[in-house]
C-alpha cells in the first residue's frame, strides 16, 4: 500500500500493481473504510484499477489528518468484508449486424460465431473502473481466447450501446463516441443516464453477466440499430 499527493486537497492510494479481481475487491474495501473514517470530511472518492483517489474538504481538514486516518483505516483492511458487489446482467444482440467485428474477430480466434458468443456470455465480469466517457465501464477480464487488439484505425463514430472488446478487457458505449475496440454486439441497457438515480447501472466492485437475446428481443428492449 502506497499514499501520495494528489493536489492540495486530494491524496491517492495505491492497493496494487495490476489489474485484477483480487486487487479491485481491496480498492473496493479501501473506498468503503475510507468513506466511513473521513465522514462529512470528504468531498469524493474515485476508485480505479488499482488505486482511489480520495478528495478531501479543505476547509474541515487537512493533508496531515487525512493521511494518518486512511492509513490507520487500510491497515487492517479486509477485502472480503467489501462483498462481491451486485450483479447485473445486461442483454445482448450478438450479430454481424450488431456487432461489425465479430465474424472477423471469429476468424482471427480460429472459431465459429457462436463460440464467440459462448465463450463471452459466460464469463462473469467484474467493473474494474469507470472512465473514459461517464457510464464506460471496463470489465475484467475476457476469455484468452478471444481477446482481441485494438483497431489499428479507431472509428469515428461507435453507436451507443456497442458491446466491444479490447485485449483482455470487455465494455459496453455509453453513448456515441469515436472507439478503438472491437464490437460484437448491441445492448439495449442505458449505461448511463443523468435523468436517471442511480445514473448508471453499475458501479466499481460490481459483477456484470452477459445475456444473448434475439434481435426481436432486442428492439423490444428499447434497443437500436
Amino acid at each position: 500500500m502506497e499514499l501520495h499527493s494528489a493536489g492540495e486537497n486530494a491524496l491517492i492510494l495505491y492497493l496494487g500493481d495490476t489489474a485484477s479481481a483480487e486487487v479491485s475487491a481491496r480498492v473496493q474495501a479501501a473506498a468503503q473504510a475510507v468513506e466511513h473514517v473521513l465522514g462529512a470530511d470528504l468531498v469524493d472518492l474515485v476508485p480505479s484499477y488499482a488505486s482511489l483517489l480520495i478528495i478531501y474538504d479543505p476547509l474541515r481538514t487537512d493533508h496531515l489528518a487525512v493521511s494518518h486516518k486512511v492509513r490507520e483505516c487500510v491497515a487492517t483492511l479486509d477485502a472480503v468484508a467489501a462483498g462481491e458487489g451486485k450483479l447485473v446482467v445486461l442483454p445482448v444482440y450478438y450479430d454481424p449486424e450488431a456487432g461489425a467485428d465479430l465474424a472477423s474477430l471469429a476468424e482471427n480466434a480460429g472459431l465459429g460465431i457462436e463460440q464467440v458468443i459462448a465463450l463471452h456470455s459466460d464469463c462473469e465480469y467484474r467493473v474494474y473502473a469507470i472512465g473514459f466517457a461517464p457510464g464506460f465501464a471496463y470489465l475484467g477480464e475476457v476469455d484468452a481466447r478471444i481477446a482481441a487488439p485494438r483497431l489499428a484505425t479507431p472509428r469515428q463514430k461507435v453507436p451507443r450501446g456497442a458491446v466491444a472488446i479490447a485485449d483482455r478487457q470487455t465494455a459496453v458505449y455509453p453513448a456515441v463516441s469515436p472507439g478503438g475496440w472491437n464490437l460484437i454486439g448491441r445492448c439495449p441497457t442505458r449505461m448511463f443516464d443523468p435523468s436517471a438515480e442511480p445514473t448508471m447501472p453499475v458501479s466499481v466492485g460490481d459483477r456484470v453477466r452477459f445475456e444473448p437475446v434475439s434481435r426481436a428481443r432486442f428492439l423490444e428492449l428499447g434497443g437500436e440499430l
